[in-house]
């Protein structure tokens, strides 16, 4: 399409994005009652229920409609614990004016982000070229073959009263134009999803990867840890790769950062000091104001990030944000029968943060006498952050500088802390609690797993790997049938089929639960739904996998970088990288390097958005460690092996003889014995676990 052609478009999209701030015209009242969302289970779709407007959840029924009336399409995406959704829902579509309007000329439709990533990711595209930013509420016009018009977020009723009065003018006065704007933001959808394979390791170097990282580099606050910005994400992926790249490398610059950002985090507004758990993000620059919703996917990778560095750093802080993550979840977040839920909400009481804030005389009163001591803990009176009487709890320094500054023994800080703790959630429990989203997400249930098999190893507690098991228990009782995925499972919902998210991650968590059981039964099922990935989602165009397992959408999404979750296509990767050392398979070895190698132009470009790639490329151009653990006493030497933090080692062990190649003919009767080896080739067999990690650090420095 040439260029002047390009800008009209722009321009147009820009028209309509000014207009939007512009008063409409009202049209007159309509109806109550309840809409079609009513039978729906997804807590998000239920809160709409009682809307005026006629939602409809996303169907093909729905999607016919439109074409049949020749309609606008009008795709409302959102999820239960968003703020600014719930603002937009009560000023604009519980309005009876609003709601005629958008009957009149639209099928409207409301998707819950959570149950359909889907819709979400291909619309998400949409505004994000229209405007160059993204973010929930999201609001799409689009024509009835589903190509988008419009796109935008939060709106004020009267922005978007006119917004819905200026696309359908646009519609119904000039068809042709609409169609050619649809068709370009389609193929503009499209062509972000394009990558183009490679069938050679061009770039799959150590020089391509310290280039990436040197270039993102720039962007890190050096002060207030994390990457640059007015607001922060926590992007546990990028943590987790840095600590363990830092420790190859021996880059102290690389691991100071990464401890600087979890030591500000801790500190921080962005995690829970009282009931621990992490907050989704923060507002400001300094991690002490948090947007208050409380996702599973966060809190699930934090606590493999926090775990991975008390193994590094053996700080009792991250131990105890370890245990303070899992107690929260245990507490607030599980399924009866041991998965875990999916969200908190931001709001209680139609107010944000309002069940996590606190008055200074609500605290003198619970605390007492310990009220000064506690007040310079949490530098209350620097804390009026939210410009009114209400605080939120956030800390300047760590234990052991505050006990010394105060004159306090140490441990009696401690103890103080734990009453506090107590009292104070005690006092907060007895608060409207935030609406739950209660269902459960096999993705961010799979990461969970993960999770706590790395708190597993670095804390030796076996109830973290208990409940690992637990959900995995959960996952295939619910979700999982035959070899096919549910993405999210609600007694009584219907159950969409899984997302390549869905099944990537849980791989990953059987491969790692492999190597800390040595129960094959784990194994098998990772290299099942392995087979069903590759059969059914492989996309020969690309060299990557479908996101979907059937094409719905107007464009095929193949979905490569990361955002708050790790990209679905380098779990993947990754996953076959596992298998392939696992499994002594050449074939999924090739296709991992391939798909990384197809990555690394956005990998130089953008190392900050590909951190899980930045991962399976440390593995392939680093020395990557198999070690076999073969043995009756295999488990228990494989424990005292994962205490220690050995990037890019797989471990893995059995207790008896098994066909997998790792441990053909290494099973020696009365003995334990450990294998190390690199490129196809063994050290001679150790007995200790101290001899292997003094032969894998060796092999460490020979890079």
């Amino acid at each position: 399409m040439k260029e002047y052609t390009i800008l009209y478009y722009l321009f147009f999209a820009l028209f309509i994005a000014l207009t939007a701030c512009n008063k409409g015209k009202r049209a007159e009242t309509v109806r109550s009652g309840s809409n079609a969302l009513i039978h729906e289970t997804s807590p998000y779709l239920l809160q709409h229920a009682n809307n005026p407007v006629n939602w409809v959840p996303w169907s093909n029924e729905a999607l016919e409609q439109a074409k049949s009336e020749g309609k606008l399409i009008l795709v409302s995406i959102g999820y239960s614990s968003c703020h600014w959704c719930h603002v937009m829902e009560s000023e604009t579509f519980e309005n009876e004016e609003v709601a005629e309007l958008m009957n009149t000329h639209f099928i409207n439709i409301k998707v819950d982000r959570e149950e359909r990533p889907d819709i979400d990711n291909v619309y998400m595209t949409a505004l994000q070229l229209i405007t160059g930013s993204g973010g929930w509420p999201l609001n799409v016009i689009t024509l009835p073959n589903g190509n988008p018009l419009y796109g935008g977020t939060y709106h004020t009723r009267e922005q978007w009263t006119q917004v819905l009065l200026d696309v359908n003018k646009f519609y119904t006065e000039e068809p042709q134009k609409a169609t050619e704007y649809g068709e370009m933001l389609a193929k503009g959808i499209q062509e972000t999803n394009k990558i183009i394979p490679v069938s050679n390791s061009d770039g799959t170097d150590a020089a391509s990867l310290e280039e990436s990282v040197i270039k993102w580099k720039n962007s890190w606050d050096v002060d207030w840890g994390g990457d640059r910005g007015d607001e922060k994400f926590m992007m546990p992926t990028n943590l987790s790769f840095l600590l363990n790249y830092s420790r190859l490398l021996k880059n102290k610059e690389y691991k100071d950062h990464v401890r600087n950002t979890l030591d500000k985090m801790a500190f921080g507004g962005i995690y829970d000091q009282v009931g621990g758990g992490f907050f989704r993000y923060s507002t400001d620059t300094y991690w002490k104001v948090p947007h208050f919703e409380k996702m599973l996917y966060d809190n699930a990778q934090m606590l493999r990030v926090y775990s991975t560095a008390y193994k590094v750093f053996k700080e009792g802080n991250y131990r105890e944000i370890v245990v303070g993550i899992s107690d929260f979840l245990e507490r607030e977040m599980k399924h009866p029968a041991g998965g875990y839920y999916a969200a908190l909400d931001a709001d209680s009481e139609g107010v944000e943060g309002k069940y996590y804030v606190w008055e200074e005389r609500e605290l003198k009163s619970i605390l007492t006498d310990d009220y000064d001591v506690f007040a310079s803990y949490y530098s209350i009176p620097s804390q009026r952050v939210l410009g009114d009487s209400s605080l939120i709890l956030f800390r300047n320094k760590s234990d052991t500088f505050f006990a010394s500054d105060q004159g306090i023994p140490f441990k009696e800080l401690a103890t103080m802390r734990t009453k506090w703790n107590s009292l104070l959630l005690n006092a907060r429990q007895k608060r409207t609690f935030p609406r739950k989203d209660d269902k459960v997400i096999t993705s961010w249930n799979a990461l969970l797993m993960i999770g706590f098999l790395d708190a597993y190893a670095a804390l030796g507690d076996e109830s973290y790997l208990n409940k690992s098991l637990e959900i995995l228990d959960f996952l295939q009782t619910n979700s999982l049938r035959g070899n096919q995925l549910i993405h999210s499972y609600k007694e009584g919902g219907d159950h969409v089929p899984g997302f390549l998210e869905d099944y990537a991650f849980l791989i990953e968590a059987l491969i790692k639960l492999y190597g800390a059981t040595t129960n094959q039964d784990h194994l098998d099922l990772a290299v099942a739904l392995n087979s069903y990935v590759i059969r059914t989602f492989s996309d020969e165009t690309t060299g990557m996998f479908r996101f979907n397992q059937k094409e719905e959408m107007i464009s095929p999404l193949v979905l490569t970088h990361d955002g708050v979750l790790p990209s679905p296509n380098a779990s993947m990767a990754l996953n076959l990288f596992h298998l392939g050392h696992l499994l002594g398979d050449k074939a999924f070895l090739d296709r991992s390097k391939n798909m990384v190698a197809s990555m690394v132009p956005n990998i130089l470009s953008d190392g900050q958005a590909y951190g899980k790639w930045n991962e399976l490329l440390m593995h392939i151009s680093h020395p990557y460690m198999e070690v076999a653990v073969v043995g009756e006493n295999s488990k228990a030497l494989i424990q005292r092996l994962n205490k220690i933090h050995l990037p890019n080692t797989l471990i893995v062990g059995a207790a008896e003889e098994s066909n997998l190649p790792l441990f053909t003919n290494r099973l020696v009767s009365d003995k334990t014995l450990i294998y190390v080896c690199k490129n196809n080739t063994c050290k001679l067999p150790v007995a200790l676990p101290e001899q292997a990690i003094d032969l894998i650090n060796t092999s460490y420095e020979e890079q």
